[in-house]
């Protein structure tokens, strides 16, 4: 019996949501990250907020990268949990990215987030772990090693964290893509040595 597709299941449930929070600003405002309303009980908004965005760009981006990396990274995980560890990844990731920016920003109303970033970046790194010569196109075009890419996302995500002058929640894409490293080595500590193995042996040698 085939296996259900569960990265086509969360992408559809996410572009269903999303496309009805841009209809109803309600569902938007109740979905959202939102540290006063977390405070005061609804604390489901730590997930929900994973499965909304802010336009199509955004929900484009998110979805698109996560499809070519998801299957991969479901197929390593459907082994725990009795099939259902790869949803449990991805929405622990969801959580795990948003608790730093909820301590910084549990005392500020005025600041909100919303979109899968955290948990895409948890797959994508956790992509990276396993494959790290692995091609990247970036923008679907620009071939380049998922290591050198890694460096490249990590440096640029603490640059324009610090820098705090867009809307991009930098720091979600950041414990998010450490959520996804330290799952899977707790999983899997054999992944440590397939790394380095990995590393030290690139394929096109």
């Amino acid at each position: 019996m085939n296996q259900i597709n569960q990265t086509l299941i969360i992408i559809v449930i996410t572009c269903i949501i999303s496309y009805l929070a841009w209809q109803n600003r309600n569902i938007m405002e109740r979905l959202i990250f939102w540290s006063p309303a977390i405070k005061k009980g609804q604390v489901e908004r730590f997930v929900t907020h994973g499965f909304i965005h802010a336009d199509g760009m955004h929900l484009l981006f998110n979805m698109f990268t996560f499809y070519f990396f998801g299957a991969v990274i479901e197929a390593f995980y459907r082994q725990y949990l009795a099939g259902a560890g790869f949803v449990v990844f991805y929405l622990g990731a969801i959580v795990v990215a948003m608790l730093p920016s909820y301590i910084k920003h549990q005392n500020n109303p005025r600041y909100m987030s919303l979109g899968a970033s955290g948990a895409v970046s948890a797959v994508l790194f956790a992509f990276i772990l396993l494959f790290p010569w692995e091609l990247i196109y970036i923008f679907g075009a620009i071939p380049v090693p998922a290591i050198l890419f890694a460096v490249a996302y990590v440096w640029y995500s603490i640059k324009a964290h610090h820098a705090n002058n867009d809307n991009i929640n930098h720091s979600a894409h950041l414990y998010g893509g450490l959520f996804g490293i330290v799952m899977t080595i707790v999983v899997e500590p054999r992944v440590i040595n397939h790394f380095f193995n990995q590393l030290m042996n690139p394929s096109w040698l």
